[in-house]
């Protein structure tokens, strides 16, 4: 049975009911969610990170809720770094960590650290050039129908990045020039 405030969660946050339930079982953590929920575009984003990342960090680190650094302004601009695309969901995992440990804003942590995904197109088609260049082998295995091998020419592309470049455009300009 779903409590009241678990039920206020979806429906005005339209989260899912398990994440809710989790959320409205603790006073402090209702409150917290709720604070950061109302912050952004997307309230599932901030559940699924409280739910999974910060609840383990916090395990982890054997910190209570009310020592966490993370307030409801780091979720929004992490959010925002996603959504304008200058980093991407597995880089937002890396900077949480650092948000948890240092308290540093998103924005901060990405600069600092040199995270900002490479959206720049030439850049990509660039890298991808020279994998297929470097990689004749499987390159004619692909165009002999191994299409299975797409997968690593994106991968390739993203470990000469070290998971920088945007994968969306990756996978679209490694299909480009597999195909051409």
């Amino acid at each position: 049975m779903i409590d009241e405030k678990a039920k206020r969660f979806v429906e005005e946050y339209k989260i899912k009911e398990y994440d809710a339930e989790i959320l409205a079982g603790d006073k402090e953590l209702a409150n917290y969610f709720e604070e950061a929920a109302k912050m952004v575009k997307n309230p599932q984003f901030v559940s699924n990170l409280i739910i999974t990342d910060l609840m383990r960090e916090m395990n982890k680190n054997d910190v209570e809720l009310k020592d966490v650094k993370i307030k409801a302004e780091h979720y929004k601009e992490l959010e925002e770094l996603i959504d304008s695309g200058k980093i991407s969901t597995k880089i937002a995992k890396d900077v949480f960590i650092d948000m948890f440990q240092n308290g540093k804003m998103p924005s901060e942590i990405v600069r600092e650290k040199g995270l900002e995904q490479i959206d720049d197109d030439s850049i990509i088609e660039e890298i991808v050039r020279k994998i297929i260049e470097n990689n004749q082998k499987q390159y004619q295995q692909y165009k002999n129908g191994k299409t299975k091998l797409f997968g690593f020419f994106v991968g390739q592309v993203m470990k000469e990045t070290k998971g920088k470049a945007n994968p969306q455009k990756a996978n679209q300009i490694v299909k480009r020039l597999l195909d051409e």
